[in-house]
C-alpha cells in the first residue's frame, strides 16, 4: 500500500475508534453511570499503550541506566556525566512520554559542564506500573531529587512541569526551573478529558471528586496559582500560543503567580515539538547562564490568571 494511502487508512481507523469510544461513554453514562465513571477514571490514569513501545525503541544516547526502587515502583533512570561531581540538570517528562525524550538537550548541556539526569515516571517507559496520577508524578520527582541531591536546574514538560512546581513548592531543592507547556489546573484537565471522550459534565465533576477522595487531597493543592507563589527560585516558562493540548493561558498563569519568573511565548511549535526545538533549548541555556529571557508577567486582582 502506498504511504499516503496507509496514512489515510490509519487516520480513518483511529477516527472510527475515537467515535466508538465517545458513543460508548455517552451510552454508558445513561445506562451504567457508576461503571462508566470508574472506566473513565481508569482511562484518565492510563498512559497511551503505544508510549511504552516508543520509549523502548528510543535511543538512550549511551546513558548510564539503572532501576531504582522508589515510591513502591521500579523507576528507570538515565544519567549522563557525574551528578555527584558536576552540577546537574534534572528532567521531568510529561504524560505518555519518557525520560529520553529530552535526548536533544543532553549534548548541549554536557558541553556547558552539566551532568544530566532523566527518568521514566511510573507506568511510563521502562518503569513499572500500569497507572499514574499527577500526585504520583510529583512524589516520584521528589524521590529522584532526594536520591541525586540538589539540582542546578529542573526542566519539566507538560504534566512534568506541573509535577516540578508541586515538588519545588514542597521543598525540592533546585536552583532554577524551566517549565515547558506546563499544565496548570488538574480540574480543567479532567474536564477537558471528559469532553473529549463524551462523558457528561455531571460525571466529569464526579470523576474529579473521586480522584480527590482517592489521593486524600483537594485538587486545589495541585493548581499553579496555589503552588507557584510558594517557590523562591527563578523560573522560565515556555509555552506555545498554538498549543491545543494545554492552553497557553496555563503557562501564563504560572508566570503571573511565580514571583521570580519570565514567560517566553512561541508560535507554531504546538505542545510536543516545543520540548525538543533548538530555539527553546538555546533560550533555556541562556536562562541557566543567568541571562534575562522572555517577558515579566505581573499579577493584579484586576488581571486574574489566564486573562491578559
Amino acid at each position: 500500500m502506498p504511504a499516503s494511502l496507509s496514512k489515510i487508512s490509519t487516520t480513518v481507523r483511529l477516527y472510527a475508534q475515537y467515535q466508538w469510544l465517545r458513543a460508548s461513554f455517552r451510552l454508558g453514562s445513561v445506562l451504567r453511570p457508576q461503571a462508566t465513571l470508574r472506566r473513565a477514571g481508569d482511562l484518565f490514569c492510563t498512559p497511551f499503550p503505544s508510549s511504552r513501545a516508543r520509549a523502548l525503541a528510543a535511543p538512550t544516547g549511551q546513558a548510564a541506566e539503572a532501576d531504582l526502587d522508589l515510591t513502591g515502583q521500579h523507576i528507570h533512570t538515565y544519567v549522563w556525566g557525574d551528578p555527584q561531581a558536576q552540577p546537574y540538570v534534572l528532567f521531568a517528562h510529561g504524560w505518555s512520554s519518557h525520560g529520553t525524550r529530552f535526548l536533544p538537550w543532553v549534548e548541549r548541556l554536557r558541553a556547558d559542564g552539566y551532568a544530566v539526569v532523566a527518568f521514566d515516571q511510573p507506568a511510563h517507559g521502562r518503569s513499572s506500573g500500569r497507572r499514574a496520577t499527577l500526585p504520583e508524578f510529583a512524589q516520584t520527582l521528589e524521590a529522584i531529587g532526594r536520591r541525586f541531591g540538589p539540582a542546578a536546574a529542573l526542566v519539566g514538560h507538560s504534566l512534568g512541569g506541573a509535577a516540578a512546581a508541586i515538588a519545588m513548592a514542597r521543598g525540592l531543592v533546585v536552583e532554577r526551573a524551566v517549565l515547558i507547556a506546563p499544565a496548570a489546573d488538574p480540574v480543567d484537565a479532567a474536564l477537558r478529558f471528559a469532553r473529549v471522550v463524551g462523558l457528561p459534565m455531571r460525571l466529569g465533576r464526579r470523576m474529579v471528586a473521586m480522584f480527590e477522595s482517592m489521593v486524600g487531597a483537594s485538587f486545589t493543592e495541585f493548581q499553579a496559582h496555589y503552588n507557584a507563589p510558594r517557590i523562591a527560585r527563578p523560573a522560565l516558562i515556555v509555552h506555545d500560543l498554538d498549543d491545543r493540548e494545554v492552553p497557553w493561558a496555563e503557562g501564563e498563569r504560572y508566570a503571573r503567580y511565580w514571583p521570580d519568573s519570565r514567560l517566553l511565548s512561541t508560535r507554531g511549535l504546538g505542545h510536543n515539538r516545543i520540548a525538543q526545538h533548538e530555539d527553546v533549548i538555546a533560550a533555556a541555556l541562556r536562562f541557566l547562564r543567568g541571562e534575562a529571557v522572555g517577558q515579566r508577567v505581573v499579577s493584579t486582582p484586576e488581571l486574574p490568571y489566564g486573562i491578559a
